[in-house]
């Protein structure tokens, strides 16, 4: 692969990576990690898409996969994590729904985010998560019931 093409695909895709990342693991070093890695692997990878649509739920769904395995990882699930959120949140009023979505459980984060951030549908959420399109649907009513619940009571305080 040319280092033009490389560069191109990069920059098409680095902001949906890096934020399918970010979604996943709460953490903006191990976004920046993850979404190295991806590319990395797209970099090293023959494979040829169909469509720019197929490229990007590729590159998720090896986002996905890698988020998952760091998850699991035992320096993950021992470490106290930080957040950098002045760095990822351009108003005031934006940290507050951040928080609001970063408490979701990564099971409902993650469908909320492929929705309402990059725009799939659920069946496509659903192929892209190996999941019934009825598990997304009920995934995304459940966030946004939690949201609500989460958002209401900082408003009324």
């Amino acid at each position: 692969m040319e280092k033009d093409e490389m560069a191109k695909i990069y920059d098409r895709w680095k902001n949906t990576v890096y934020r399918t990342a970010l979604t996943y693991c709460r953490n903006i070093s191990d976004a920046e990690d993850i979404t190295q890695e991806v590319f990395i692997t797209r970099f090293n990878t023959d494979k040829i898409f169909e469509s720019d649509e197929n490229e990007k739920a590729w590159l998720i769904r090896v986002t996905i996969n890698r988020s998952i395995n760091l998850l699991k990882s035992f320096r993950y699930r021992n470490r106290i994590a930080f957040e950098e959120i002045e760095l990822i949140c351009e108003a005031p009023e934006e940290i507050g729904l951040f928080n609001a979505v970063n408490k979701l459980p990564n099971k409902y984060r993650i469908v909320f985010y492929l929705y309402y951030v990059e725009g799939y549908s659920v069946s496509e959420i659903a192929l892209l998560t190996s999941q019934s399109e009825t598990n997304v649907q009920t995934k995304l009513y459940r966030a946004r019931k939690k949201l609500k619940k989460m958002l209401k009571g900082e408003i009324e305080e």
